[in-house]
């Protein structure tokens, strides 16, 4: 089957509406997706992400491989069932995270050996091995193992991971079609290179020439400042297959997605709308409000009158401030719940500017009023 389909594109900008078609349902793209790393959406209920409209989750396979560990998760019957989501998930290799959290770590050509962040035993993983734990899995949309190049890096580092990116991919391409799971699974590939032009750009080549499903935009998002991640990211969607969704891993703010959607991302994840309510934080129409601050003691209002979440529905910025500053659980739980509707319903809004030629108004509006905070 045909998995992506292009629907409509932007008038003045490189926008563009499409569905994303899986085994296990359709996604509406620019799409968000929440992020839950350990089979689990931080302190929200599958029920209720799905409430908040989302379609689809990402997760990761390298914290489940580590725990519960595969065997549990295959003998119940695949993350799925294990989690209780019945709509599709995305699974990210763990490659960042083998290279950010594993307590030491080798790379070569075989593969990565990395000590677990969690008991320090010893690890030796082939990128053949990391699609064979998303395959187990049971993920919908699977990413290849990569060599994830950090911010700022050489150049001559850039390249070298650039390139056994490139020939863990095709590894892991050959995996796949050989393995008994294509028809149900699509495999991504990663274009890396860090912030060199020229390496993104033979780095893309070279995955559309091996083929998949999708592609990303990899090692974005990883310190680089936003004057940077933008162009570069522009820079890449605009050399991915018209065809074929893009996705932009790790990303982002709110005002991250406007602005990436615009240059012709359909994908996105980032964990700020859990992480930042779990602080205390809520993203709203008119910006990030700290709600354990002084002006929501008398404040009997909602976190933003333009949303019709049910934190929003049924709680005053008062009394989220007095959950938070007594150590309710109950705030941190509302306040994801916040983010996560806050952040779907602003990708459902951007389709719809989309789908009636108004993005660029609709970009200008939601910026103005995010950033003025009024």
């Amino acid at each position: 089957m045909g998995h992506y389909t292009l629907i409509k594109k932007d008038k003045d900008s490189r926008a563009r509406l499409g569905k994303v078609a899986t085994a296990r349902g359709v996604i509406d793209t620019p799409a968000f997706m929440p992020v839950g790393t350990q089979a689990t959406v931080k302190s929200l209920s599958p029920c209720e992400v799905a409430e908040c409209g989302a379609q689809i989750i990402l997760s990761n396979a390298y914290h489940l491989f580590l725990r519960p560990g595969m065997e549990v998760i295959t003998r119940a019957g695949g993350l799925h069932k294990f989690m209780s989501w019945n709509k599709p998930v995305l699974t990210d290799s763990g490659g960042y995270q083998i290279f950010s959290l594993a307590l030491l770590r080798k790379v070569s050509d075989q593969g990565v050996e990395f000590q677990s962040h969690i008991d320090g035993f010893k690890h030796f993983l082939t990128p053949e091995d990391v699609l064979g734990i998303q395959r187990d899995l049971g993920s919908d949309i699977i990413m290849p193992l990569d060599d994830v190049a950090h911010y700022p890096c050489e150049r001559d580092f850039a390249e070298q991971a650039m390139k056994r990116t490139v020939m863990w991919a095709k590894r892991q391409r050959d995996a796949f079609l050989a393995s008994e799971m294509p028809a149900k699974q699509q495999l991504f590939g990663i274009v890396q290179g860090a912030t060199y032009t020229d390496l993104r750009k033979e780095c893309a080549e070279r995955m559309i020439e091996i083929g998949f499903e999708g592609y990303a935009l990899g090692g974005l998002s990883v310190g680089e400042p936003k004057d940077v991640m933008y162009p570069m990211a522009e820079f890449t969607a605009a050399l991915l297959p018209e065809d074929k969704p893009r996705y932009m891993m790790g990303v982002g703010l709110p005002e991250d997605l406007v602005e990436c959607a615009g240059h012709g991302v359909d994908m996105f994840d980032c964990v700020a709308p859990t992480r930042y309510g779990r602080n205390g934080t809520a993203f709203t129409s008119t910006g990030r409000l700290a709600v354990r601050n002084a002006p929501s003691t008398f404040d009997f209002g909602p976190l933003d009158a333009d949303c019709g979440c049910y934190t929003c529905r049924n709680f005053t910025r008062s009394y989220l401030r007095h959950l938070f500053n007594t150590n309710e659980t109950l705030g941190l739980k509302l306040l994801s719940l916040h983010n996560v509707y806050f952040y779907l319903d602003l990708m459902r809004r951007l389709r719809q500017a989309i789908a009636e030629d108004r993005f660029a108004a609709f970009k200008k509006e939601f910026l103005t009023k995010y950033t003025s905070g009024a």
